[in-house]
């Protein structure tokens, strides 16, 4: 074969190959069913929307990858509003009339192969239409949900919508006029769903992705947690759970026409797979994990002993104190890092320790740390009585100075019960702060909801903004487990030290007033044969010369006769 026969050849099987590569890149969409697409990289695959019925004014198409981004665009080739690249991403597509048909592109922005999960959602002329009044983000009509995240908060946000209209027909003006024919009388539902805990699977995540991805899914698995209108701000705040997976979405309700559009659902841990230091699967640090194993198995002998060796009891309550007060104040005030932050905290806490045990071995103040021992249960108290759904109410999550009155106002009147009854509040404190110590050891190590009651204070603490944040966390089976090994510790606690204390003294006595005692006796009960006993630099003299100097020989050694 010549030359130049074998160059047009050549160029026709290069071009026959290409076409059967964009065939075999090709995967069909049918309006309402997931297809899981898997993209390799430096490959672009066609997503062919067909069988569209007449009565369809737009689609959306929503693709879902667990941590690697995927790019959703337009144009095979991805470009400046026609494209976007992130997790959860999603494009709108407007339909002219008569079509019944569409394409969309999917692609790898990294090297790596990316796995995902899709669906087409259909919706007619009389639906809102999500993201169609965008002034903010890139794409023109932008459906999309926008999420960041923090230690402390999660923020989603997103572009209003418009009313919806005929294909063909021009959108309706977005901002010309607020009346009720307008875009302004539209309202946003925000949900929250969560996935299973401890679990970081890509099957969890794409099996809650389809159970909530279209309207009916989010509002019968999901939960509502705000409505807003059209005259607010399209951002919510949400409280941050490092390692549990939260799906959020938005459904735009229409009131006159009495219809909906979803918005595409996104979700986040709250963490980062790529991190190796501290990512989602190595979540907790060595640190965390050193200090609240110690904590723990402190709280767990505190739980059923406290009352018993009171000293001990309140180095624990102590410590526990001033570590949480002095890490708040390095935290707020200083750039250190969390671990240098931590080790400072708890030096000063074994400080703070001491100092309570030896105003008590000095002054013998019973009442004095009973108060310090109460506020430590009227902290837990207060911090679980706004863990509760109380804690979402608007006044309390709006305003910080009602919610930090109401906070301290429990935390107050606690200890007052333990003026009448000392020695029963001292063992209840026991058994409850002991045995939330073991759940928070626990906790290090498998993630539990209960690790929240004390954190969102803390966090209150540690972030100015976080009185805009909603504290719903989830609830499932290892939360009960928890709830009841919580319970069954402290009632087995507390019935313990009052069954063993009920014929001991209420408190011990202190030492230093005890041998101010003893020393009196000494001096005036001239009887006492510990009165006659030589002072101690005398007895170690003596000691010491009788280790020293060498013993003779006694002679016969006959004993004495009775």
């Amino acid at each position: 074969m010549s030359r130049g026969g074998f160059c047009p050849l050549l160029l026709l099987l290069i071009l026959a190959r290409e076409v059967q590569a964009q065939v075999e890149n090709r995967v069909i969409f049918l309006p309402g069913t997931f297809q899981n697409v898997s993209v390799s990289q430096n490959e672009t695959v066609q997503a062919v929307v067909s069988r569209i019925t007449p009565d369809v004014a737009y689609v959306t198409l929503q693709f879902h990858t667990q941590h690697r981004n995927a790019t959703l665009s337009y144009a095979r080739i991805p470009g400046q509003g026609t494209s976007l690249t992130a997790v959860d991403s999603g494009l709108l597509s407007a339909l002219q009339p008569s079509q019944a048909s569409l394409s969309l592109f999917l692609s790898s922005p990294d090297e790596d192969t990316v796995a995902g999960t899709g669906v087409i959602l259909p919706y007619s002329s009389t639906d809102p239409v999500p993201g169609a009044c965008n002034t903010e983000f890139t794409l023109d009509i932008d459906p999309n949900v926008y999420i960041r995240y923090n230690l402390y908060e999660t923020t989603i946000r997103f572009a209003p919508a418009n009313l919806g209209y005929e294909r063909g027909e021009a959108p309706p003006a977005c901002d010309q006029s607020t009346a009720a024919n307008t875009r302004w009388r539209l309202q946003y539902d925000v949900y929250q769903y969560f996935l299973p805990e401890n679990d970081l699977s890509e099957r969890s995540l794409f099996s809650g992705i389809q159970a909530v991805a279209d309207i009916q899914g989010m509002m019968k698995n999901g939960k509502r947690v705000m409505t807003l209108l059209s005259s607010d701000r399209t951002v919510a705040l949400f409280n941050s759970i490092p390692g549990q997976g939260v799906i959020y979405s938005v459904i735009v309700r229409d009131p006159l026409m009495n219809s909906s559009a979803s918005y595409v659902p996104v979700h986040t841990y709250a963490c980062s797979f790529a991190s190796t230091l501290d990512g989602c699967t190595t979540l907790g640090k060595i640190s965390t994990k050193m200090f609240f194993t110690i904590a723990g198995l402190a709280g767990l002998f505190v739980c059923f002993f406290g009352h018993r060796f009171f000293k001990c009891e309140l180095f624990c309550m102590g410590f526990s104190f001033g570590t949480f007060f002095f890490f708040v104040l390095i935290t707020r005030t200083t750039d250190l890092h969390y671990d240098i932050c931590l080790a400072l905290s708890a030096v000063i806490g074994v400080v703070g320790g001491v100092l309570l045990v030896m105003s008590w071995w000095r002054w013998g103040s019973v009442m004095a740390c009973i108060v310090v021992i109460g506020l430590m249960l009227g902290f837990l108290v207060a911090s679980t009585v706004l863990f509760t759904p109380l804690g979402d109410l608007d006044v309390l999550r709006r305003s910080d100075a009602v919610f930090w009155v109401t906070f301290c106002s429990i935390m107050i009147i606690v200890p007052l019960f333990f003026v009448r009854w000392p020695r029963e509040g001292n063992i209840v404190t026991c058994g409850a702060v002991g045995a939330y110590a073991v759940i928070l050891a626990v906790n290090a190590y498998i993630y539990t909801s209960l690790s929240f009651i004390t954190l969102n204070i803390l966090k209150r603490f540690l972030n100015n903004n976080f009185s805009a944040v909603f504290t719903d966390v989830p609830f499932q089976a290892i939360d009960y487990s928890m709830i009841t090994v919580w319970v069954v510790l402290g009632v087995g606690g507390i019935v313990v030290q009052l069954y063993r204390e009920r014929t001991r003294p209420f408190f011990p006595p202190s030492p230093y007033l005890m041998w101010l005692q003893e020393r009196e006796r000494r001096k005036t009960n001239v009887l006492d044969p510990s009165h006659h006993f030589a002072p101690l630099p005398n007895r170690l003299l003596a000691r010491v010369r009788q280790l020293t100097k060498r013993m003779e020989p006694a002679g016969e050694h006959t004993p004495l006769l009775l």
